[in-house]
C-alpha cells in the first residue's frame, strides 16, 4: 500500500476512535489535504492514516471436521492492510480446523505474510465434546 498521501477528490471520514463519530472532511490542497470536522487531534491522525493505509480486523468464521460444530468463529489478533483482506478471506476459505480448539487458540498463523494470527474465539469445540463425553458416560 502508498504511504503517500496523494489527493484525488474530497473525501468525507468517519472517525471511530473515540465515541464522538465526527464526520472528517478531507479536502484536497497543494498536494495534501486539509482536514476539518473533527473534535480532537486524534481524528487527524485517523484520517491521515485511512487515506494512506488504512488497516482492519477481520472476523469470520472457518469449517471444521466435526458434524457437531460444522463451523467456529474466528478473527485476526490485530490489524491486517485493506487491501489484504481478500486474499486473507480466500485463505481462510480453505481451511478446516482438525482439532477440538478453545478461544485464543491460533487457527492460521501469519496469515497471508501480514504478521498476524488468526485466532479462534468461542469454546464451543470443546464444549461440544463434553457434553458428548458427557451423554457417552450417562
Amino acid at each position: 500500500m502508498n504511504d503517500t498521501m496523494k489527493p484525488a477528490k474530497a473525501k468525507e471520514i468517519v472517525c471511530i476512535v473515540c465515541p464522538n463519530g465526527c464526520r472528517i472532511n478531507c479536502t484536497p490542497s497543494n498536494g495534501g489535504y486539509v482536514f476539518s470536522g473533527n473534535k480532537c487531534p486524534r481524528g487527524i491522525e485517523y484520517a491521515k492514516s485511512e487515506l494512506t493505509h488504512p488497516m482492519r480486523s477481520l472476523t469470520t468464521s472457518v469449517r471444521t471436521d466435526f458434524a457437531d460444530v460444522p463451523v467456529v468463529s474466528v478473527r485476526t489478533d490485530g490489524e491486517i492492510e485493506k487491501s489484504k483482506m481478500r486474499e486473507v478471506v480466500a485463505t481462510l476459505g480453505a481451511v478446516k480446523v482438525k482439532q477440538r480448539i478453545k478461544t485464543g487458540d491460533v487457527v492460521v498463523r501469519n496469515v497471508c505474510q501480514t504478521g498476524v494470527d488468526v485466532i479462534c474465539t468461542t469454546n464451543r469445540l470443546v464444549e461440544s465434546s463434553r457434553r458428548q463425553t458427557a451423554k457417552g458416560a450417562s
